[in-house]
C-alpha cells in the first residue's frame, strides 16, 4: 500500500525568540566562521532563510547573520514577553530557577543584563522575593525580585555614564553585546539603548549613523561617543567620553575588558 506524506512548507521570515543565555551569530551559517554580533535571551529575531540546523536571521537593530538553529525557539502564536509583560534582568547576571530556592538545585540558566523575561500570567505562592516567570520554551521557572524590573526607564547622561561603570573589568568578546563580554560598539550600543537611542551595530555604522553629528573635540561633553580609526572614514573602534580627558570602553588592548 502506498503511503503519501505531505511536507509542510514554512513561510519565511518567521518570528523566533532567543532561547539561550547568549548565541553568537555568524557571517556564514558555520561555527567556524566569523562572529558578527550576539543576541540574548528573549530577544526576537526574524528568520529570513534556514539551512540544516542553521537560520539566517535579522536582529532589531537590523544586524544580519547565521545563527545555530537550536538557540531559537519559533513564536507560531503570540509574542514572548510582549510589551506590557515583559522583565529586564538589571543584574551583571542572574540565575534562573526551577523552584524559589538558590540551595534546593542548581540553576536552570544564567542570563546576563538586559535579558528578557515574560512574567507567569497566573499568581503563584512563592516568597516574596520570588517571581514566577514564563520561559521562552513555555516551561515556568522562579527569579528573584532583586534580578529583574519591569520595564528598564531612560537614563539621563549622569546616570548612563554612572551605569557604564558598572561594567568595569567585564571581559572584552568580539562581536559581544552582553554583560558576558562586549566589544567596544556593542558596549556603546547597550549604553545609547538606556537613554532610548537604539544605534547601528559596529563602530563604522555608528560613526556614518545620519543620526549623528560629528563635533570639535574642543566641544566635546561627558556622555558624547568617541571614533577611532586611521581615518574617518575607517573607523574601527569606539567609547564614550567621561569628561576630565577620560573614556570608557571595550577593548582587547594588553588587558581586555572594559
Amino acid at each position: 500500500m502506498e503511503v503519501l506524506f505531505e511536507a509542510q512548507v514554512v513561510s519565511l521570515p518567521v518570528e523566533c525568540a532567543i532561547a539561550r543565555a547568549v548565541v553568537n551569530i555568524f557571517r556564514e551559517a558555520s561555527a567556524d566562521g566569523e562572529v558578527v554580533s550576539q543576541a540574548i535571551y528573549g530577544s526576537r529575531v526574524l528568520v529570513e532563510d534556514r539551512q540544516p540546523g542553521w537560520s539566517k536571521i535579522r536582529a532589531v537593530d537590523d544586524c544580519r547573520g547565521w545563527l545555530e538553529s537550536t538557540g531559537l525557539s519559533e513564536l507560531d502564536r503570540a509574542p514572548y514577553a510582549p510589551d506590557g509583560r515583559v522583565l529586564r534582568v538589571r543584574s551583571l547576571a542572574a540565575n534562573v530557577y526551577s523552584e524559589p530556592s538558590v540551595t534546593s538545585r542548581p540553576p536552570l540558566l544564567q542570563l546576563p543584563w538586559e535579558a528578557c523575561l515574560e512574567p507567569a500570567s497566573e499568581s503563584s505562592d512563592g516568597p516574596d522575593q520570588w517571581l514566577r516567570i514564563r520561559l521562552v520554551d513555555g516551561w515556568y521557572a522562579w527569579v528573584q525580585k532583586g534580578d529583574v524590573v519591569p520595564l528598564l526607564p531612560e537614563l539621563s547622561i549622569s546616570e548612563t555614564l554612572e551605569l557604564a561603570r558598572r561594567f568595569t573589568g567585564v571581559t572584552y568578546t568580539w562581536g559581544g553585546v552582553s554583560s558576558f563580554g562586549f566589544d567596544c560598539s556593542g558596549f556603546t550600543q547597550m549604553l545609547m539603548r538606556q537613554r532610548g537611542i537604539n544605534m547601528p551595530r559596529n563602530a563604522a555604522q555608528q560613526a556614518e549613523w545620519g543620526n549623528l553629528a560629528a563635533i570639535d573635540l574642543e566641544n566635546i561633553e561627558p556622555g558624547h561617543l568617541l571614533f577611532f580609526g586611521r581615518h574617518e572614514t575607517k573607523i574601527n573602534h569606539t567609547g564614550m567620553f567621561l569628561g576630565c580627558r577620560q573614556f570608557i570602553h571595550a577593548t582587547a588592548h594588553c588587558h581586555p575588558g572594559v
